[in-house]
């Protein structure tokens, strides 16, 4: 697997990825919506300006056959501190992926872009995303909801 930041060039094999993976995703995290996968090439461009801007920073993670197997983000980058959140596809769930990739991206965030906090949630009933971010180093901040939704919050100190 390889872990590549986001380009312009991956825009059909990320709308792949999310169009395949939809009721899959749904399952645990809200839908997008219709609207997100119609008019996702304009989604795809704002991606990129958020991250050329250095607001956000977008990951995938490729198969051998540039196949997406998952997406590792870093938003809301601000004061040193962002947001992590992270995605992997049916195909590809089980296998320890989602640990190895937020793993990988977490090491970015601290040596590479300079961030010195991650913070990350979970639905209370989302245990694999709760696993993957506790065997990353994540600490359980508390409780807290997301939507309606009851939800953890979880922070991770970065050494850089």
């Amino acid at each position: 697997m390889h872990l590549q930041q986001l380009t312009a060039a991956h825009l059909d094999a990320v709308l792949e990825f999310e169009t395949v993976n939809r009721e899959y995703f749904a399952a645990v995290i809200p839908d997008r919506g219709d609207g997100f996968f119609a008019d996702y090439p304009a989604r795809h461009a704002a991606l990129l300006r958020m991250q050329a801007e250095g607001t956000d920073l977008f990951h995938l993670l490729l198969t051998d056959d540039r196949t997406v197997a998952g997406r590792v983000n870093l938003v809301c980058i601000s004061d040193g501190e962002a947001e992590i959140g992270y995605r992997v596809g049916r195909d590809f769930a089980g296998r320890g992926l989602a640990t190895e990739a937020v793993g990988r991206v977490c090491v970015l965030a601290g040596a590479v872009y300079g961030l010195k906090r991650l913070r990350a949630g979970t639905a209370v009933d989302n245990h694999a995303s709760r696993k993957v971010l506790l065997r990353n180093g994540f600490g359980l901040l508390g409780e807290t909801t997301s939507g309606e939704r009851p939800s953890l919050r979880f922070l991770l100190e970065l050494t850089g």
